[in-house]
């Protein structure tokens, strides 16, 4: 899952990593790589409350952890800081309580996947910057 805004720099780095996929890679009939923009918690959301569930979800998005720009890391589930269920933000990942859920309660593996970024604008201004 691709997840970020094209329209403000590099917030865009998810939804450019699932395109880049799409485009170059020949993707396994069992996976599915999808740019889900801004939506993923109302995905995530979707897939918990789905009688068929993927077994991994891997999370691909852009942040802000003062490390160096395009820096890519993996972040641990456990690291990220519990959040109530309404606390979703278009620059945040989404709900911690609901990616625990999926791994916890159906058995979902979830990871998530980072770039560190190096420009977000604070009015639209589409394109990643150079790190990135």
């Amino acid at each position: 899952m691709g997840c970020g805004n094209t329209f403000f720099g590099d917030d865009g780095f998810g939804p450019a990593v699932a395109e880049h996929i799409q485009e170059n890679h020949e993707v396994p009939d069992d996976t599915c790589v999808l740019d889900v923009g801004t939506g993923a918690s109302e995905i995530l959301f979707t897939v918990l409350l789905s009688e068929k569930r993927p077994e991994k979800i891997i999370i691909i998005d852009a942040v802000d952890l003062g490390r160096a720009p395009g820096e890519f890391f993996e972040i641990d589930l456990e690291t990220l800081p519990k959040q109530k269920a309404h606390d979703f933000s278009v620059h945040l990942f989404p709900s911690t309580n609901l990616l625990k859920e999926l791994r916890d309660l159906c058995g979902v593996e979830v990871r998530i996947i980072a770039c560190q970024v190096g420009h977000i604008p604070e009015e639209v201004e589409p394109g990643l910057s150079k790190p990135v």
